[in-house]
């Protein structure tokens, strides 16, 4: 399994909110700018959060993204699941050896070791260094 950019820069651009909003709308050219990170990249994740109810926008000169949740209830798996596709090593599902296979259980185990990791830990302990 591998984290796609998509993935890597939604909790980025979601931290970074969480640290420059200071009550007023961050605009995607500051976060881009912040970041490294193209602003047409980054509006392309936008939609996937603001669907999933991550992030609401103001639009306007004065306008921008805030945070919609809360970062000590909002885990990292939840967010990767929005970007990612699937979140485990290997797709047992579609393989025709599934019912034969002697690794089956190791796959499924270190999926669900890689779920229980991202869900024990909260966006508020990123950005806090408390992983």
């Amino acid at each position: 399994m591998k984290i796609s950019t998509k993935g890597r820069y939604a909790l980025r651009l979601l931290l970074d909110l969480m640290d420059n909003e200071n009550g007023r709308p961050v605009k995607i050219k500051d976060i881009s700018e912040r970041q490294g990170v193209s602003e047409k990249y980054l509006e392309q994740i936008v939609p996937a959060l603001h669907k999933a109810g991550y992030v609401k926008s103001t639009r306007g000169a004065l306008g921008g993204y805030r945070i919609a949740f809360d970062p000590a209830a909002t885990t990292v798996g939840e967010i990767l699941r929005v970007t990612e596709n699937a979140m485990t090593p290997v797709n047992c599902e579609r393989c025709e050896r599934g019912s034969e296979c002697k690794t089956k259980l190791l796959w499924a185990k270190l999926g669900n070791t890689i779920n229980d990791t991202l869900n024990s830990i909260t966006l508020a302990d990123l950005q806090n260094g408390n992983i």
